[in-house]
């Protein structure tokens, strides 16, 4: 497997600075030309100040979108493209606030080879050297209502915690390539023909969850997701996002969603409620203890998020 067949998608939107580090670990100067991908495709999702052309390192095309698609329908046009182009049948997904060690495409196809078709990521790290937890067990109603209780915010460091929400700590605490359930949509290596064949991203998320439905889709045809726990990438932040009450609502209307396609999205809103509930007498208690938090309009706030996110496609 030779770097000659893979291109690679990072969606945008926002401004091109915080980017210019991840073109620059795929294709800068310092970068020998083996190393390199094929392809590197820059997909600016209606940024509101649109990309200039002219500032992208060498070897790095663009491609517009006239409407804010969210992070699906980004790697989608970006998808496209490269299924258009002669000898590429692999496409790596990466976000655009990512540092990437030397040689990592190289790494990555070589480790990847012997699965290949397969959903392949690695773990990831912030800054301060946390784990983003990459691997993970596909989402039930238990791992949300879990991550939905306040009580349980300060313990989520604990690894029957870490469990409870869907990580997989197997994986995590592992080497080399092993299998899980799904990786995070940070870095994802995928078979373009297989993507394409089910229809690619659904691009009725916009942000969140869209990379579990597609490795779930994916799995159903046969296809393996797999963590690369030998190759680890820098989330630095400050790439594509929103203030954290849009996220929130992209957050839990993207989860809606992924139930309402695969599981029971009446009991998940029903789980949620009730964990808003213990939440409510959670927050009352520490307003009486002179918290400054104010109970009722948390409650007020989770719920319209329970039972209204997810209704209406967020922008």
């Amino acid at each position: 497997m030779t770097l000659e067949r893979l291109g690679v998608v990072v969606p945008v939107h926002g401004p091109l600075d915080p980017v210019l580090p991840l073109l620059d670990d795929l294709v800068g100067e310092h970068v020998p030309a083996a190393h390199r991908p094929a392809r590197v495709l820059l997909v600016d999702d209606a940024s509101p100040q649109p990309i200039d052309a002219s500032r992208l390192p060498a070897g790095v095309a663009l491609r517009r979108r006239a409407r804010n698609g969210g992070f699906g329908a980004a790697v989608n046009t970006g998808l496209e493209a490269l299924a258009a182009e002669d000898g590429l049948d692999l496409a790596l997904v990466l976000n655009s606030d990512l540092r990437l060690p030397e040689g990592f495409a190289r790494d990555l196809l070589a480790h990847a080879a012997p699965w290949q078709p397969a959903v392949v990521g690695v773990r990831s790290v912030d800054e301060e050297g946390r784990s983003g937890y990459a691997a993970r067990r596909f989402p039930t109603i238990g791992h949300q209502v879990v991550e939905w209780l306040v009580p349980l915010a300060s313990q989520r460091h604990r690894d029957l915690l870490h469990r409870a929400v869907g990580h997989d700590l197997a994986a995590e605490r592992g080497h080399g390539m092993t299998a899980v359930d799904w990786v995070s949509g940070a870095v994802l290596l995928l078979p373009l023909d297989a993507v394409r064949r089910i229809g690619g991203f659904d691009e009725g998320y916009f942000m969140y969850t869209e990379e579990v439905d597609l490795q779930l889709r994916l799995r159903r045809e046969g296809i393996p997701s797999l963590l690369d726990a030998d190759l680890q990438v820098r989330h630095v932040g400050g790439g594509s996002s929103g203030g954290e009450q849009r996220r929130r609502r992209w957050l839990v209307g993207a989860r809606m969603r992924y139930a309402r396609k695969h599981g029971h999205v009446h009991l998940l809103r029903a789980g949620m409620t009730a964990a808003t509930g213990a939440n409510l007498l959670w927050n009352a208690g520490r307003r009486a203890a002179g918290r400054d938090v104010a109970p009722l309009a948390v409650a007020r706030e989770e719920l319209d998020l329970i039972h209204r996110a997810g209704r209406e496609l967020p922008r």
